[in-house]
């Protein structure tokens, strides 16, 4: 673990990650697991929020308790896979704006291509949280900080369910302010860029595809 690198290694997340990672894991039970370890994960990345205290009435008296500060959280996902993670942390945090970002990777330059980008206001006024299950190469994930960033967010943290070691340096190297929280740094890419030992291609378990 490192002031970039988190790993949650909390019981019930990763249990419910070797669930995730056994290939005869049915698909609605995936998708159920994966929302249930984003609550646990979103539990961790908001853990240092900005906090201020406000004047309020219990039932016995006046006191000053503490609550939120500043603007709500920005939840940005990259798509598809990333929308597995935002159902969950969504319910941990209800109030959060949420935006996407629509990469595909080009098969002859294996760069990631914008096809679809749309953000919240105010970014450089909110905690903007960037959900996508899997960091393997960690291109995708660098262009769409890129692009978030050219859109003013300036506070940045990053959510993965798994991540590789060369998607961790590669985050480090083009953005080693955005700390990431994930359940596991595994072993290492393949040479089709999955991770090993992982869990396969996150979007085609959620939702049922080939």
């Amino acid at each position: 673990m490192t002031d970039h690198l988190t790993v949650v290694n909390h019981p019930l997340v990763q249990h419910k990650l070797t669930l995730m990672r056994d290939k005869k894991t049915s698909t609605n039970s995936f998708r159920q697991l994966l929302r249930e370890i984003s609550l646990l994960l979103a539990y961790e990345i908001t853990r240092e929020l900005e906090m201020t205290t406000r004047t309020i009435q219990t039932p016995l008296c006046e006191m000053e308790a503490p609550i939120l500060e500043g603007k709500k959280l920005a939840l940005v996902s990259i798509l598809r896979a990333g929308n597995g993670l935002l159902d969950g942390v969504l319910e941990l945090i209800p109030a959060a704006r949420v935006g996407f970002v629509g990469l595909y990777r080009d098969p002859e330059t294996l760069q990631p291509v914008e096809y679809y980008c749309k953000l919240p206001a105010n970014l450089d006024e909110r905690l903007t949280i960037v959900v996508d299950p899997m960091l393997a190469t960690g291109n995708s994930s660098v262009a769409a900080i890129d692009l978030i960033k050219a859109k003013g967010a300036k506070n940045i943290r990053f959510l993965c369910l798994l991540a590789a070691p060369e998607g961790v340096a590669r985050m480090r190297e083009a953005h080693p302010d955005v700390p990431i929280v994930t359940a596991s740094l595994d072993e290492k890419l393949d040479d089709h860029a999955y991770i090993v030992p992982g869990l396969g291609d996150a979007g085609d378990r959620m939702f049922g595809t080939k």
